[in-house]
């Protein structure tokens, strides 16, 4: 992804768009190549958010925590003086919540075509269909 030669950019994903990507410790680590920061925000729990990172060993240099998306975008860029701030996200809802706070808006699409990112299966993406497949177990 070209960032017009600076590095000066905090970089948010929203928890669905990072889950979108097949591999979010790639892209995390290809990300610190061309940002100053990079981490994720939810809506989700704080819990839900750490599991995911853990298990797809992602090092993130902020979270949501307990806030909402919205919050957590104005206390990232409060906290995180970059020229630019980017938030990655999925759908209108997280287009809107950029908008109102400021930050640029990709969709993870996007992002993924820019930075020749790859995109997940439908599988890889959702970790809950095994759950799904129990449902009509006797």
């Amino acid at each position: 992804m070209d960032s017009g030669g600076s590095t000066d950019m905090t970089l948010a994903f929203e928890l669905e768009a990072l889950k979108a990507l097949a591999d979010p410790n790639a892209v995390f680590n290809n990300a610190r190549q061309w940002t100053e920061y990079v981490g994720v925000v939810s809506e989700k729990p704080t819990y839900v958010v750490t599991n995911f990172t853990r298990k797809h060993r992602v090092r993130q240099d902020f979270f949501s925590g307990p806030r909402g998306v919205e919050e957590s975008l104005e206390n990232i860029s409060g906290q995180f003086d970059t020229d630019r701030h980017v938030f990655v996200g999925v759908d209108d809802e997280d287009e809107a919540v950029a908008e109102a706070t400021g930050w640029e808006f990709l969709h993870v699409e996007d992002a993924a075509e820019a930075a020749g990112w790859t995109l997940a299966t439908g599988e890889t993406a959702d970790e809950a269909p095994e759950e799904q497949a129990r449902d009509d177990w006797p």
